[in-house]
């Protein structure tokens, strides 16, 4: 599959064949939901959390007599019946939502979205990236001079390029990630994907016979 390539001032270039392996896999929609819900899950931050008898304070001695003061017994006022007693049934943080998924499936979704996005023309591949200064008002001209203008858009990049990505991270709709870190939920979450040639070389070296 040959797709365009752009230079930074979003002319076309020249045109590019995109390794086979890797941007030309039949669409599974089965397999893609499967990976992207469990990437989903295992991001997911458990912040509820409530404590149970065992854990709230107090409680230290049976609030009063077993018998003879008309009033129900009770041994603790950690219990859930009292004001401020431990909470029945109520949201842990132990509870794990954590899934397991093979590394040939991970792989294998990404190389379906990643396809999925060159039949699409959703894929831009750039001729360089070097802006001088990674000044963000310059990187935020040339993303609206591409045919992805400012709807959302991931910039994968061959290496870690620390001014660069803080330049981005000033424009809301670019968000970066490195070509070795790629990933199913990721690709599937923005609408275009921005990437200079060297990436997809270290795409295909990190992904493809792994």
């Amino acid at each position: 599959m040959k797709v365009q390539v752009y230079n930074q001032e979003g002319e076309k270039f020249k045109e590019v064949a995109l390794p086979s392996a890797v941007f030309d896999i039949p669409w599974n929609a089965d397999l893609v939901h499967q990976v992207v819900t469990s990437q989903q899950a295992n991001r997911r931050v458990v912040r509820a959390n409530t404590k149970g008898r065992g854990e709230v304070s107090g409680g230290g001695k049976k609030p009063w007599a077993q018998k003879h003061t008309g009033r129900a017994r009770h041994g603790s006022i950690r219990s859930p019946l009292w004001k401020g007693g431990g909470v029945t049934f109520g949201p842990t943080k132990e509870r794990v939502f954590t899934k397991k998924i093979n590394k040939k499936m991970r792989i294998g979704a990404l190389f379906a979205l990643l396809s999925a996005k060159a039949r699409e023309n959703a894929l831009v591949v750039l001729d360089i990236l070097e802006v001088a200064g990674r000044k963000t008002k310059t990187l935020r001209g040339m993303f609206t001079k591409l045919p992805s203008d400012t709807r959302p858009t991931l910039l994968i990049l061959p290496s870690m390029e620390r001014n660069l990505i803080s330049a981005v991270g000033n424009i809301p709709f670019v968000q970066t990630i490195q070509a070795k870190d790629l990933n199913a939920l990721d690709v599937a979450t923005y609408q275009y994907l921005v990437l200079p040639q060297k990436s997809i070389e270290v795409i295909e070296k990190t992904f493809h016979k792994t």
